[in-house]
Parts: structure tokens; sequence; C-alpha cells
């Protein structure tokens, strides 16, 4: 996708050295700073600390970051080590573990000295495949937009769109899962706003999602996050689309902190509810989300602090609470299956039900 007008992926690899760059998201939307990994140690940091995250990006993240491990030591224990710090990073997005798992299921039967190169192709395999996959969720996506649209009083009108947190191409490899039907939609010539929650605390929307679609030339209006169910209320929007971190057999969605409000909104006043995933994305070993998914608990400071840019243009946090005050900070909350319109996957929209999961397994 697009910075300052050039194309650009969230993360591109160096063949000549073999190594990865990032976009360092911790310093955007103010500055565009890329940082080099050359080693696990690298990858780790950047997806703990957040110079990058979302589920697709924190996993091929985390591929490359097998491969610098393996270029060191490719013993078996090396490979368990690596696996076991790289996995402990962030513990509620499953392409973690699904890339971890795909990249060691490749390079274990292997002799030593063919690993490393094994686990650099692989990781260039599941950058390529997220490309790919996430166009065509945007396909469906826009499908589905289409459809909505048609519907509408006057078809011509404006598609409104309500997202939240960062599910554009920022948070995988390109194109992202919830915004890339409405990029495509928006390259396609149909009229579509966006409405981008600020999401608190990080601001992921406000940051992120609103330096995409400005890069893009989106239009998009940010809201705080309170404000969702007031728009949804009074008929301002068409439909809410989001991404997520995990999805269970049964449907039910782990996302950023929020998005359960804005599907009990979107429920309550018959606004299509969709989750843009690709299928990487479904942990089929659990059931009950809400039960099993393990929710991330994030500093406090992240609540209490507000970062941003002084009139000087210098970067810094203040204080926005009392002294001393606690906080708690969760990263994630759960939605039922049972609020959910539909999963958008890159195979189609499918119900987020058990038995509509299990038609899909079976068929990939």
């Amino acid at each position: 996708m697009n910075i300052h007008g050039q194309p650009h992926r969230s993360i591109e690899a160096d063949h000549s050295r073999q190594s990865a760059r990032i976009i360092d998201q911790t310093f955007l939307p103010h500055h565009v700073e890329w940082r080099e990994l050359r080693t696990m140690e690298d990858a780790a940091e950047a997806i703990q600390v957040m110079r990058v995250r979302g589920a697709p990006l924190i996993g091929a993240t985390a591929a490359f970051g097998l491969f610098f491990a393996l270029r060191e030591d490719a013993s078996d224990a090396a490979l368990q080590r690596a696996y076991e710090v790289l996995h402990a990073t962030r513990p509620t997005a499953i392409n973690l573990r699904w890339a971890l798992d795909r990249v060691r299921r490749v390079v274990a039967p292997l002799e030593v000295e063919q690993r490393a190169a094994a686990a650099w192709e692989e990781a260039l395999a599941i950058c390529e495949q997220d490309v790919e996959t996430n166009h065509a969720i945007g396909r469906h996506g826009l499908e589905l937009f289409r459809a909505i649209q048609a519907k509408k009083a006057d078809p011509a009108a404006t598609l409104n769109v309500m997202t939240h947190c960062n599910a554009g191409w920022l948070a995988t490899v390109d194109w992202g899962t919830a915004i890339s039907p409405i990029y495509q939609a928006h390259d396609a010539g149909m009229k579509v706003h966006v409405w981008v929650s600020e999401t608190r605390p990080r601001g992921q929307g406000a940051s992120l999602t609103a330096f995409e679609l400005k890069e893009h030339g989106v239009p998009y209006t940010l809201i705080v996050d309170n404000n969702a169910g007031h728009l949804l209320q009074r008929g301002m929007v068409d439909v809410v689309i989001v991404g997520t971190d995990r999805v269970t057999a049964h449907g039910d969605v782990a996302n950023k902190i929020g998005t359960y409000l804005k599907a009990l909104a979107a429920k309550a006043h018959d606004v299509p509810f969709y989750v843009a995933t690709p299928v990487s994305t479904i942990d089929w070993t659990i059931a009950d989300g809400i039960r099993d998914i393990p929710i991330e608990q994030r500093s406090a400071r992240e609540v209490t602090h507000m970062p941003g840019l002084n009139e000087a243009g210098v970067r810094e946090e203040v204080l926005i609470t009392p002294e001393g005050t606690q906080a708690r900070n969760d990263g994630f909350d759960v939605t039922p299956g049972g609020l959910v319109t539909a999963l958008v996957t890159e195979h189609g929209a499918v119900a987020a039900t058990a038995e509509a999961l299990e038609r899909l397994r079976v068929l990939i």
C-alpha cells in the first residue's frame, strides 16, 4: 500500500542481507521510521513492544524471528528455545503460534545445515500468502458492501462503514483484513466513508487507521470510542467491519478492547457486524472464547498516560490521571458468535457458528 505515494509493505525482506525491515509503528502517525530486524531478539522485541502489531503481521515477523535464530544455531534445542521465546511475546493473537508451528513443521525433519535456508523460504512464503489472502478477503467484503449499498434508499449515496482499532495493511503484510474491502471499494469507484474509532488506550484507530486511509485518499472521520453507539442509533452507519486476533471453532471473536460494545450496539440497531479474518486466525482447538482465549493484560501506563507531539514537534507522554491511580488494561475482549453477522474469510463469508466453521474446515 502507499506511504507518501510510494508502494510499501509493513514488513519487507532484504534478500541480500537476509534481514527484514519493519515500519516502527510506535512512531506513527507523525514519523515513518524503518527498523531492520536481524536477530531473533530483534523480532521478539518488535512484537512485544508493538513496533509491529496485528495478528497476521505478528505471525510474519515471528517467522523471520525463527529464521534469525536458526541462522545462528539450528540445533533442536535452539529451535525449541526460539519457538518458546517468540511464542511468549503476545498471548492472544493465534497467528503467532500458527506461523511458528508452520516454520517448525518445515524445518524439524531437515538436517541441521538445511534448516535456516528452509526457514527463510517459509517466512517469505507466509508473507506472500498473507498478501493474497487479504486481497481475497477484500474481494469478498466488497461484494457484501455492494449488496448493502444496493438496498439503500439512494443506491448512489455514500456507504458509511464503521471500524475499530487497526485491521489495515499495517496489521498485515499488505492490504489488511477489515480495511481491505474498504480499499477495494474506494478503488472501484464506490463512494465510501469510514467512521474511525480512536481505540483507546493506544489509539490504533487515531494513529494507524487514520494514517492509512489518509495516505490512500479514503474519506474518513475520527470519532471517540464512546460515540459509536450514538451514530449507530441515529442510522449514520451502514455496516461495521473489524478484524480479529483469534476466532474460536464456534465463532467467538477476540479483538481489540471495545469491539464487543460495538457488536452489541450494531445488533440493537440491526446494522450488519462483520469480522474479517484469514482462516489462519481460527483456533480450531477451542470453542468458548470467553472461557478459553487468554486476554493480554498490558501496562497500566498506557491508560494513565497519553503520548503525542508537543508544540515543538517533539514526542512526549503526559500523565492524564491523579498520581498513583490504579488502572486495568485488558488488551482485548471477546464478541460471541451470535453477535457476528458473518466472518469474511479468503474463502468467502461464513456464518459464525460451529456448524458453518466445521464445513469450512472440511473444505480447506
